[in-house]
């Protein structure tokens, strides 16, 4: 098993930056991939960013390219997320995602566990 706990949600005005983190601990060293998803209210979860445990091979959705970046600490398992030039359709709870298996970094089922969320609110 393996336990996630995301933080570092908060209110932004449009144009700051937050930096979400993402800790892990059990059974990190079975992990092959982490993953930030989001959801805003009356929407589907989607996919953010995601990153190889072990190489850093880095995914992003085209709607946060050039203005987020996935990094690890492997010493410390966790997972961040730097978002800059926020706006508010960025408004979303995050959720942090790890995933045992090479399955498509853009799927939810790909992923074995899940943080509690993160809430990101981006005022205009």
């Amino acid at each position: 098993q393996v336990q996630l706990v995301d933080s570092g949600g908060g209110l932004v005005q449009a144009g700051g930056s937050l930096r979400l983190s993402c800790a892990a601990s059990g059974r990190t060293l079975s992990l092959y991939r982490m993953g930030w998803f989001r959801q805003a209210p009356g929407k589907e979860r989607e996919f953010v960013a995601a990153i190889t445990w072990s190489g850093g091979s880095t995914d992003y959705a085209d709607s946060v390219k050039g203005r987020f970046t996935i990094s690890r600490d492997n010493a410390k398992n966790t997972v961040y997320l730097q978002m800059n030039s926020l706006n508010p359709e960025d408004t979303a709870v995050y959720y942090c995602a790890a995933a045992r298996f090479a399955g498509g970094a853009y799927y939810t089922p790909s992923y074995d566990f899940w943080g509690q969320g993160t809430q990101v609110t981006v005022s205009s």
